[in-house]
């Protein structure tokens, strides 16, 4: 990610999807998309994060031909509007999709089951030298947070993460175009995702680049009396903060210019400290 730099990288999630947990059917018109993808943009996103499947707690799969359908007008949209000025990542978990969108313009592969749930998408990372998200989730959407538990979650997170790097170099992806994410709210309960933030230092130390993902997260609400999760903005900043403080290099958010806020002026006070990852 050296063309970004050292700051804080915003990762903008723009959801094609009618039923995601957050923003489900806003931008599953192609205009629609533009519209969000312009404003981000404007907010100070780094990167724009197409999904078309909602991974929601509870959510079915969607199939391949569905979320081609859904996310591949939207990339080339906003190829021609944007050119190569803005990258795109591809949120999804199947081959078939990764490849379709890379070839309409995506250049980043977010994938939230690892390269478990179609390993070819891990070899595809590898031929088209992009970046690769790795993200931990215990079990699927459907059943993940059907009593999830574990003895030490930032050990058994790390080492499924760790995992999955070794599978990822062993397909030829270079260490430099791989990132971790610990999943928040993917499989976890309310402590398991405290225990997670207070620890961002350790995935840090893999050297490995990481993602947090907590925007609007249903954690969250519950820790301040919330129960709609467009109010979650100054929760998921202050995640965003702290990630920073930790050396976390990337954020997936809903709300681009209050975490672009909170990651600015993090960064810089993290600077004064002599802490540039």
């Amino acid at each position: 990610m050296s063309y970004f730099g050292n700051k804080p990288v915003i990762m903008a999630i723009l959801n094609v999807t009618p039923d995601s947990f957050s923003d489900g059917g806003h931008f599953i018109d192609v205009h629609q998309a533009l519209a969000q993808t312009r404003r981000m943009v404007g907010e100070g996103a780094d990167i724009i994060d197409i999904g078309g499947e909602s991974t929601r707690p509870g959510s079915e799969p969607v199939p391949a031909d569905e979320q081609m359908r859904r996310v591949l007008p939207v990339i080339r949209a906003i190829r021609s509007a944007w050119g190569g000025d803005i990258p795109i990542s591809i949120d999804t978990t199947l081959y078939p999709v990764a490849e379709a969108a890379l070839n309409a313009g995506a250049n980043w592969v977010n994938d939230t089951s690892g390269g478990l749930d179609d390993p070819l998408i891990v070899s595809l990372a590898a031929q088209a030298n992009t970046p690769l998200v790795l993200m931990h989730r215990k079990g699927t959407p459907k059943t993940m947070q059907d009593c999830p538990y574990y003895d030490d979650v930032v050990q058994e997170v790390l080492a499924g993460l760790r995992e999955r790097i070794e599978a990822a170099l062993q397909a030829g992806v270079k260490p430099g175009n791989i990132v971790i994410d610990p999943g928040i709210g993917f499989g976890k309960r309310k402590q398991d995702n405290l225990d997670l933030l207070a620890h961002l230092g350790r995935f840090v130390a893999t050297g490995y680049d990481v993602l947090l993902g907590a925007s609007r997260k249903r954690f969250m609400g519950g820790l301040c009396a919330v129960t709609e999760p467009s109010e979650l903005v100054t929760a998921t900043a202050v995640t965003t903060a702290l990630g920073v403080m930790a050396g976390v290099r990337v954020f997936r958010v809903h709300d681009v210019k209050e975490n672009r806020q909170a990651a600015d002026v993090a960064w810089a006070i993290r600077q004064r400290l002599g802490g540039t990852p």
